[in-house]
């Protein structure tokens, strides 16, 4: 346990991961409700939007008049997911400070979810993420499919490195290293993230775990264990994955939070109020959502 770091930040990825795979289109004006409620709970790195195509995802379609709905907060940083040059404007146009750009540790995957082969993406990011940080803006990345992908089988640990040290020579300020079918195991999580650990500072990595086999908080207590202390999460478990079949919702923000708060571990957010979040969203999606913590109240 000595490694179990005292502090913990939360990455709310609800609004953004977590709506964009559910069958419903949620009102923007319910939107920007459950993100006040979030940033209430105390959660203070909030992914809100995707400047992704609307063809693409309809029910993200409405950033830009999420964004202007949303009351500035000088203690919440929102971030939204930008695929490209056009992404990228739209993003400017709205002041938002904060963006994140994704790729895949597995070619099928990354073909499968953007039509694009690795480098590729990272080629088109790169005047993206330049863009960007000359706007004064920081950037975020995701690598999908960093354990198992879906098509290919177990990912070798060395490509999920190459791939982060490409992201980060692009300029980014933190790596999110993400379970995209919620396959891994914390021996996975030890040997992978182990790798990491030796080339990259654990401040700039963050993990993000599905929990399609129940793995998810298993895996968490690993990665605190190795002393990892960003994790990206999703009120109410929401979430999924169009390209990983059979890939549940994201671990949810209040089972992760149970447990930091069972360790002791400081994060500033209130369950009681992150429950009030997460029951308002289910409500507004009209089914019970999987977390199960918040089955409880």
């Amino acid at each position: 346990m000595s490694a179990v770091p005292r502090v913990v930040r939360i990455v709310e990825v609800g609004p953004r991961d977590g709506l964009q795979n559910e069958a419903k289109i949620v009102p923007t004006g319910k939107k920007a409700e459950f993100i006040s409620l979030l940033a209430a709970a105390g959660l203070k790195d909030i992914e809100i939007a995707s400047f992704v195509h609307p063809k693409w995802v309809p029910q993200l379609a409405d950033a830009r008049e999420l964004i202007e709905q949303l009351e500035p907060n000088p203690n919440v940083r929102y971030s939204a997911l930008v695929p490209n040059m056009k992404g990228l404007e739209r993003a400017i146009e709205t002041g938002i400070r904060r963006i994140a750009v994704f790729t895949a540790a597995s070619e099928t995957f990354n073909r499968k979810n953007i039509n694009m082969g690795v480098q590729e993406s990272i080629d088109v990011f790169r005047p993206v993420v330049d863009r960007a940080l000359k706007e004064g803006m920081s950037v975020r990345g995701y690598v999908s499919t960093c354990f198992v992908c879906p098509y290919e089988g177990p990912v070798a640990k060395e490509k999920v490195a190459a791939i982060v040290s490409l992201l980060f020579d692009l300029g980014l300020d933190e790596v999110s290293i993400g379970d995209t079918i919620g396959a891994a195991s914390p021996r996975d999580v030890e040997s992978t993230c182990g790798h990491l650990l030796r080339l990259f500072a654990v401040d700039k990595l963050a993990m993000h775990f599905h929990d399609t086999y129940g793995m998810a908080i298993a895996n968490v207590y690993q990665s605190l264990q190795m002393g990892f202390k960003i994790f990206d999460s999703s009120a109410g478990g929401l979430g999924g994955c169009p390209y990983a079949p059979g890939a549940s919702g994201n671990v949810a923000t209040e089972d992760l939070l149970y447990l930091l708060d069972r360790l002791g571990i400081e994060t500033g957010v209130s369950l009681q109020l992150l429950r009030r979040a997460s029951h308002f969203i289910g409500a507004e999606l009209g089914r019970d959502l999987p977390s199960r913590v918040l089955k409880t109240s």
